[in-house]
């Protein structure tokens, strides 16, 4: 396949229609394709034979983690903790969920670089988490080479506060410090998503949009778009369970950092260090294949040097 335009994801591509013929997509890849280009995210089964055996699993040995009688009906499931982030390492059903190699292959296509899994978070109960893109968190140069896969361990009603989103917002402009004006690198925040959250509801004020709920089924599976603006439902009743596994999948060669802790124009950035878990190891971050190194700091004789040629080249100096 010829693509010109290498350094963005073929599925968030201007170029995606007119190449989507030549990745061998059947009927439905092809459908979580269009879902994803036009909306930012995609429902879909999610492809385990034995998935209902692992959420068994996975509720009966996380269950205890987060201090709730899950047991008792009139039980307020939300009191306790609401996540548990890795749980890969130790459960071996999550791990195989992230690792799921029928997700990897096609996120590997619809992206154009292999997948991999590098985070994990399972909730017995909503986020109720504001609007937010998953940009300012994790991301990657270049950028939008990172999305999310959201699935549903039950079937999830409105009164158990079910994942929201914004369809088309991935097209919005990908938020950063310099746009809102603010200095990220080594700043300290107690939310990295708080700063930009005035930006995003401009957004949408100014383009309209109406946010949808995902009543999701046992088993349904949802890829959303790095910058689709997503959130959690208020829980209106605090004694239903809304059990979901979340998994974050970088891409390779590319370069991963935290952009709320970044300053990319002066080159200074949050760097990450990631590793796969489907197979354990380091993703090294990389340029066009070669480790990047952040710049070093010019000193100033260099600085001088560097502006007398400057000025030579443009007539400035004889």
């Amino acid at each position: 396949m010829n693509n010109p335009l290498p350094g963005v994801p073929l599925i968030e591509s201007p170029l995606f229609p007119s190449l989507a013929s030549s990745l061998g997509l059947n009927a439905e890849e092809a459908r979580i394709a269009d879902d994803l280009f036009h909306k930012g995210y995609a429902v879909f089964d999610f492809p385990d034979p034995d998935l209902d055996a692992r959420i068994d699993r996975i509720q009966g040995l996380l269950g205890p983690r987060f201090g709730v009688d899950f047991a008792d009906p009139a039980s307020n499931k939300t009191a306790g903790e609401r996540r548990v982030q890795d749980a890969w390492q130790q459960n071996e059903d999550v791990h195989a969920i992230a690792a799921n190699h029928q997700v990897l292959q096609l996120l590997g296509t619809l992206y154009g670089r292999p997948a991999f899994p590098f985070q994990t978070l399972n909730f017995p109960v909503g986020t109720q988490q504001d609007a937010h893109s998953d940009s300012v968190h994790f991301s990657s140069l270049p950028e939008r080479f990172m999305c999310g896969v959201w699935l549903a361990m039950e079937d999830i009603s409105a009164d158990a506060g079910p994942l929201f989103y914004y369809p088309g917002s991935h097209r919005w402009p990908v938020m950063t410090n310099a746009m809102i004006g603010r200095r990220g690198y080594g700043s300290d925040l107690s939310s990295a998503q708080d700063p930009f959250a005035p930006a995003w509801n401009a957004l949408c004020q100014a383009h309209g949009a109406e946010r949808e709920a995902f009543l999701a089924r046992k088993g349904q599976a949802l890829i959303w778009c790095a910058n689709l603006l997503h959130g959690g439902s208020v829980q209106t009743d605090p004694r239903l369970t809304r059990w979901s596994q979340v998994t974050h999948y970088f891409f390779e060669d590319c370069v991963y950092y935290t952009p709320a802790f970044s300053d990319e124009i002066t080159g200074q950035l949050q760097l990450r260090s990631i590793k796969s878990l489907s197979d354990g190891k380091r993703r090294p971050n990389l340029y066009l294949g070669e480790e990047f190194r952040p710049p070093q700091p010019v000193a100033a004789s260099a600085r001088s040097s560097l502006g007398r040629r400057i000025q030579r080249l443009l007539g400035g100096g004889n």
